[in-house]
């Protein structure tokens, strides 16, 4: 997938940025965004997660480095998205390397 996208052969349909959300508020904004995606017929999309607070830094973002970036594979394997998420895949570096994810949708069946 990397390589097709880097090629330009294959595009990313939709983008979601989660910088700055809290944990809840990135969960929901996630769970949101993929089930809209799907109904829209997107089959890939962008999950930004960041890479979380510069060592160091953590303190002032008042969170632990990377929570972001950590949990939202596993949100993004949860039973009620089992159901459109296909594959989660580490970005490439032009779209935020392991700071987000590209996520392929099912295909919704009709009906």
């Amino acid at each position: 997938m990397k390589r097709r996208l880097s090629a330009g052969k294959a595009q990313v349909d939709d983008v979601i940025d989660l910088h700055g959300l809290t944990q809840a508020q990135a969960h929901r904004a996630l769970n949101n965004f993929l089930w809209r995606s799907a109904e829209n017929g997107a089959k890939l999309v962008l999950v930004i997660t960041g890479k979380g607070a510069p060592a160091g830094d953590a303190e002032r973002y008042d969170s632990e480095r990377g929570v972001l970036r950590r949990n939202a594979p596993h949100w993004l394997r949860t039973p009620e998205l089992r159901a459109i998420v296909l594959s989660i895949e580490e970005a490439a570096r032009p779209h935020g390397g392991s700071g987000a994810l590209y996520v392929r949708l099912r295909r919704r069946s009709p009906g």
